[in-house]
């Protein structure tokens, strides 16, 4: 009996309610694997030929879904008895015995010998967000190619032991840690990584294992036959997760009320007077949102993010056009989305909507994490007046209580507060964190960043390195950090900044603002502790390329994904 094609092998896609799982479906579209569907039932589970679990939140949550559906016994009946299973990063975590990651110890479905726990590092920052290599630990055909770099967002993580050695398929290394990057036993598959979202490499990964559990008795695809030795230490000294270059597209309707990709000096979008029509300043023009990010991806930006810059002032549930595009690039892109603007409690035709609701209409629409920049200010004030006291509210702890951290970005608006000597003391007195920077004419002076919101047009008494701690405690995984007065100026990040924020944080930061080209890149990675660094004008102008600047960093000895 011949094997089925591609368009005709069957693929239930396990929905339990959360996350992204558009991407997946989108990237099996891409390899011509057309004939899935999306599962909910134990009877589904068990007709199925080849499930795909695409975890993607908190383990908790993940598994009281799990429970609510009551499918827990029949998906550990189906991979017990070695049926075809690919599991992507919860979806290989819930795999082991329990976990850390919620309220005391989570049971998982007991598959393989070991638990979840969170990084223990203290050099690096948590959670893991980047792109990484695995190093094998099998001999053999394995679906995940040594060496390439794979994309990793995650806070915890299984290690390797002696009673889980003949599952592991590959390992990484971070923060001084070696971790399970991947696990495979028999028609068993899973991993840590997103493959949906790494690139041609993870698709060609998905590809492998579909193929090869598609035609198993093909000779083209042997099987794992030997375990190599396992070493419980880093392999190596050298970390390898990659510095970061995002790109970032500020989408906003222009006057005749298409969707466009703009620009500003300062946060200022339209053009200058000469482009005046009708007496008013057009919209700066820089490209249609989707063609840019096509755009980028392929020219190697290792995220994309859109800001929805009029989000304070519109219906953010009624926005089909952000949702079309988000949707549209899913389809074409797989690098990781970012979407952020106007994501917190909103009352919109009459109707609550709660931020977490909000949250999971960007990312049923294909991002893979959203940016809450105002809404952030507001809740890190109120965290402070209740003595840091959580009470669950606020849109971080909404999102990250059911997709996990690293699903929440926090956009940080600051602009500069010079002071004198007397003004310092009184910056310090409100708890404000004072630097001595170079302004615009090129002299010392002594600052504080003053926290804004509005797309900076109002300001708040709390500085952005207090916003930054506030949110960490509230459950934020990773920091998009701008400064209005670098903004567009093309001289630099705000290194004295970026390094009072990396010094107060243990989770990733990205550095906004000011880039000009790849020297900037190079500075802000040498200079501060930033996770990643991201642009925007100079890329829409066409005045570098990704590629330029990625050339620049390696030969500054800075690894990046190239």
């Amino acid at each position: 009996m011949s094997s089925p094609s591609r368009s005709t092998f069957p693929i239930s896609v396990l929905d339990y309610g959360a996350g992204n799982i558009l991407s997946l479906l989108n990237a099996l579209t891409s390899l011509s694997y057309t004939n899935f569907k999306k599962i909910t039932t134990a009877a589904e589970i068990r007709e199925a030929e080849c499930i795909i679990f695409p975890g993607v939140g908190a383990y908790s949550s993940a598994m009281e879904s799990l429970e609510s559906l009551e499918v827990v016994e029949a998906l550990k009946e189906y991979v017990k008895a070695d049926r075809p299973y690919f599991g992507i990063c919860l979806g290989m975590q819930t795999l082991f015995e329990s976990s850390e990651e919620g309220e005391g110890i989570v049971q998982g479905l007991g598959i393989i010998k070991g638990t979840v726990d969170k990084f223990k590092t203290t050099t690096a920052s948590v959670p893991s967000i980047g792109w990484n290599t695995t190093t094998d630990r099998k001999t053999g055909t394995s679906p995940v190619p040594s060496g390439s770099m794979k994309y990793f967002v995650h806070s915890y993580r299984a290690l390797p032991t002696s009673s889980n050695l003949s599952w592991v398929c590959t390992t990484t290394d971070y923060g001084g840690e070696t971790y399970i990057s991947s696990v495979e036993n028999g028609n068993v598959f899973a991993c840590q990584f997103h493959p949906e979202k790494s690139g041609t490499v993870g698709l060609s990964i998905i590809r492998s294992y579909l193929d090869r559990v598609r035609e198993p008795n093909s000779t083209s695809s042997p099987r794992i036959t030997t375990i190599k030795s396992l070493p419980l230490v880093p392999t190596s000294s050298v970390e390898t997760l990659c510095k970061r270059v995002v790109v970032a597209l500020d989408v906003r309707s222009n006057d005749s009320g298409d969707l466009v990709v703009t620009k500003g000096d300062q946060y200022d979008v339209r053009e200058t007077k000469d482009h005046k029509e009708e007496g008013k300043a057009k919209v700066r023009n820089l490209g249609k949102p989707a063609e840019l990010a096509r755009k980028y991806a392929e020219g190697g930006a290792d995220e994309i993010s859109f800001l929805n810059i009029t989000s304070f002032r519109s219906n953010v549930i009624s926005d089909l056009p952000l949702v079309d595009l988000l949707k549209f690039c899913s389809e074409r892109i797989f690098v990781p989305l970012t979407v952020g603007g106007g994501i917190r409690d909103i009352l919109e035709d009459g109707n609550v909507y709660k931020a977490v609701e909000v949250a999971d209409r960007y990312f049923r629409a294909g991002a893979d994490k959203v940016s809450i920049g105002s809404d952030s200010v507001t809740a890190s004030l109120k965290l402070i007046e209740k003595g840091y006291v959580k009470d669950g509210e606020s849109s971080i702890e909404q999102i990250s209580a059911r997709y996990g951290v690293q699903a929440v970005v926090v956009s940080i608006d600051p602009k500069r507060v010079y002071v004198d000597e007397e003004g310092k003391v009184e910056a310090e007195k409100a708890g404000y964190t004072v630097r001595d920077v170079v302004d615009v004419e090129g002299e010392r002076r002594m600052c504080w960043w003053q926290a804004t919101v509005k797309g900076g047009r109002e300001t708040r008494d709390i500085d952005a390195v207090k916003v930054a701690e506030c949110v960490e405690q509230l459950g934020a995984g990773e920091i998009m950090l701008n400064c209005i007065d670098m903004d567009g100026q093309g001289n630099g990040y705000d290194l004295e900044l970026m390094k009072a924020v990396t010094e107060a944080v243990g989770i990733p930061v990205i550095a906004s603002s000011g880039a000009g080209g790849g020297e900037h890149f190079v500075e802000v990675f040498r200079e501060t502790n930033v996770s990643a660094a991201l642009a925007a004008g100079i890329f829409h102008r066409g005045e570098v390329k990704i590629d330029e600047i990625k050339d620049a960093m390696l030969a500054a000895g800075v690894v990046t994904r190239k």
